[in-house]
C-alpha cells in the first residue's frame, strides 16, 4: 500500500494531463493511463501496451519506492527508464546501479564522473584478475556513495567518514534492485574498508582498490619524478594487473 500522503502516488491529487489515452495497435481500442503506469493490458484484446508518456517522477530517486508504489511496479518504471529488460543479468544491473548512483549525486558531476573512471579501470582489471564482476563493478560505482552524507554529518570528506557513511546508502540502493544478500553484504563491507587497505584481503577487494587509485594517484604523486613514481606503484597498488596498468598509464612502459 503506498502513503496516503504521497502527491505522487494519490491519485486524488492527480491532474488531467496526469493521465493519457493510447489506442492499442491491435484492437484499436482505447487503453487510460494514469503516470505512473509503464505498461497495461487492453480491456479488449488483452494485448500488453506501453504508456508512451509514462512520468517516471519521484519513483526512481525517492528511498520509499519499493514499499511505496511495490517491487513490482517499481521494476517496471526502472527498467521502462532505462529501455532494458528486467535486471537479470550483470551487465543490466550496471545499468541501474549507474543509474542510482547517477540519479543520488544529482548535478555532482565530480563524483559521477570519478565513480564512472574507477568503473572503467576495474572492467580492465577483471580481465585479468580472479574476482567477481558483480561485487567488483557494484564496489567501483558505489564506493564513494557516501561523502555527501560525511559532508553533511562530519563537515569532512574525509575516507573514515565515507567508509562510515557508504554501506547504509549502498545497501538501500541494492536492496531496491534485488540484488542478493550475501552480494550486499560484501561490497558493504568493501565500501566499509575502501580508504582502509589490509582490514579486507579479499581478490574483489583489491581490484576495486587498485581502480580507485589508478584514477587517483596522479592527484596524490608528482608524476614527473619516474623513478619515485616507480617506487610507489610498486607500494601501493595490490594487484599485479593494477602494478602493470599504472605503469603504462604512469610511466608510459609498454
Amino acid at each position: 500500500m503506498g502513503d496516503a500522503k504521497c502527491p505522487g502516488q494519490n491519485p486524488q491529487y492527480w491532474k488531467a494531463e496526469d493521465s493519457v489515452e493510447v489506442q492499442c495497435p491491435n484492437c484499436k481500442e482505447i487503453i487510460e493511463f494514469f503516470k505512473d503506469e509503464p505498461k497495461r493490458k487492453c480491456y479488449n484484446c488483452k494485448q500488453e501496451v506501453v504508456n508512451p508518456k509514462v512520468d517516471f517522477g519521484c519513483a526512481l530517486w525517492c528511498p520509499k519506492a519499493v514499499e511505496c508504489i511495490g517491487q513490482d511496479r517499481y521494476q517496471q518504471l526502472l527498467s521502462s527508464a532505462k529501455n532494458t529488460p528486467a535486471p537479470d543479468k550483470h551487465r543490466t544491473k550496471k545499468d541501474f546501479l549507474l543509474f542510482e548512483m547517477e540519479r543520488y549525486f544529482g548535478q555532482d558531476t565530480k563524483r559521477i564522473q570519478h565513480a564512472k573512471k574507477v568503473l572503467s579501470y576495474a572492467e580492465q582489471l577483471l580481465e585479468k584478475e580472479k574476482a567477481d564482476p558483480l561485487v567488483v563493478i557494484a564496489s567501483a560505482v558505489l564506493h564513494d556513495i557516501g561523502i555527501h552524507k560525511a559532508k553533511e554529518k562530519h563537515e569532512s570528506s574525509a575516507g573514515k567518514y565515507q567508509e562510515i557513511e557508504g554501506p547504509p546508502i549502498a545497501r538501500a540502493m541494492m536492496e531496491k534492485l534485488q540484488f542478493k544478500k550475501e552480494i550486499i553484504d560484501e561490497v558493504c563491507k568493501i565500501i566499509a574498508h575502501h580508504h582502509s587497505p589490509g582490514e579486507v584481503n579479499t581478490a574483489n577487494f583489491k581490484v576495486l582498490y587498485d581502480a580507485d587509485w589508478l584514477v587517483n594517484f596522479k592527484d596524490e604523486f608528482d608524476t614527473r619524478d619516474k623513478e619515485k613514481l616507480s617506487g610507489m606503484i610498486e607500494k601501493v597498488f595490490l594487484t599485479e594487473s593494477g602494478k602493470e596498468l599504472a605503469r603504462k598509464t604512469y610511466l608510459r612502459a609498454h
